[in-house]
């Protein structure tokens, strides 16, 4: 059974060592820097909403969301990120973190969420749709990682 909770800075590094397998290994995303600890911790402090999905005492997924762009006129868009643990992918945690993500933020007047995906992490464009988020956008060979370029695509859902 998933549990959904508020981080603590006592889940930093098990955020790290998922958000860190993806930046390593994946194609969600085109950072190549991986979290610190240090890090993690101001940012779970300091950030509005930042959940953990927890599995047997284990935390197995996260998910935020931060500002899309700077200015006052898109202090009502976020972007969000979501990541789960390689066992738990297909169990449900995803769409329960973005769940109370999207109630999370609906609560604090946002009015659109932004995915920006990987165009090659097919299963993260699938996961979004199925939640509901509309492709407004694919930015071609935008981002460069494991030495080729990749697209960006851009999915948005109002709240």
């Amino acid at each position: 059974m998933v549990i959904l909770r508020a981080a603590t800075a006592a889940d930093a590094g098990a955020i790290a060592a998922i958000w860190n397998r993806e930046i390593r290994d994946g194609v969600s995303t085109f950072n190549t820097v991986e979290k610190e600890l240090g890090a993690l911790k101001a940012a779970i402090a300091s950030e509005g909403v930042f959940l953990v999905a927890e599995e047997a005492s284990e935390v197995v997924g996260f998910a935020t969301f931060g500002p899309f762009r700077g200015g006052p006129g898109y202090a009502q868009t976020m972007e969000h990120t979501v990541y789960l643990a390689e066992a738990a992918r297909g169990k449900g945690a995803g769409r329960a973190l973005m769940a109370a993500l999207e109630a999370a933020a609906k609560d604090r007047g946002v009015h659109v969420l932004v995915a920006g995906v990987g165009g090659e992490n097919s299963a993260g464009i699938a996961f979004h749709k199925a939640m509901g988020f509309v492709e407004v956008g694919r930015m071609p060979e935008v981002g460069r990682k494991f030495e080729r370029w990749m697209d960006l695509v851009l999915l948005q859902k109002r709240l």
